[in-house]
């Protein structure tokens, strides 16, 4: 093996087929989803990517329960970042699910590029214990800077995008698209790191 090709191999960043073991995970919160992903749930330290039809199906919904769970076990008491939100949380909503209004931080920039770079750096900072993030269109390279943010800032970060992106290359460990369905989600798995792909009919999130 040429040197230039050993260091490549240790580089971070390299993903190699043979090593998709069970990521490590936190609980989703819902059972169906849980079976289903490898690890039992979210993956931690990564790019998590929802396709969303339009804001207020439930996608905010869906993430509570990790979002209750990341906050919890933070120590110091970390931020939760919201980047670009088409509306602003609702703090009653978010302290009756157990989430500190306080540690809520909502940054609206630029839309385009500048939202992807702020998702880095409130990664990349190690004050978060999650970020959420809304965009639009987006290079490949900028989504894998992204990814590196998460993995160096260990903290999962989860981007909502619209599924006119669906055919769009992405480097997310987990990919899932939501569709709304009587009081609940249809939750198609896209793509997810060690597993393969799945649906799960009306996800009860109410």
């Amino acid at each position: 093996m040429s040197d230039a090709l050993a260091e490549l191999l240790r580089h971070p960043g390299l993903w190699r087929g043979g090593d998709a073991g069970a990521p490590e995970t936190i609980p989703t919160g819902f059972r169906a989803l849980d079976a289903e992903l490898p690890g039992g749930g979210w993956p931690l330290a990564t790019l998590i990517e929802l396709l969303v039809p339009a804001a207020g199906i439930g996608e905010v919904r869906l993430l509570l329960p990790a979002l209750r769970r990341l906050t919890a076990a933070a120590e110091p008491p970390r931020w939760v970042a919201w980047l670009a939100p088409p509306h602003m949380p609702y703090a009653p909503a978010l302290a009756d699910a157990g989430l500190d209004p306080a540690r809520m931080l909502v940054i609206r920039p630029r839309a385009g590029v500048d939202r992807l770079w702020a998702m880095e750096q409130a990664l990349r900072s190690g004050a978060c214990a999650a970020v959420l993030g809304w965009a639009g269109p987006a290079h490949d390279s900028a989504l894998r800077r992204v990814k590196l943010a998460a993995e160096e800032g260990a903290t999962p970060a989860f981007l909502l995008r619209s599924p006119a992106h669906r055919g769009d290359p992405s480097p997310a460990a987990l990919r899932l698209a939501l569709s709304a369905r009587d009081y609940g989600l249809d939750v198609e798995i896209l793509k997810s790191r060690g597993g393969g792909p799945a649906r799960i009919e009306r996800l009860p999130i109410h």
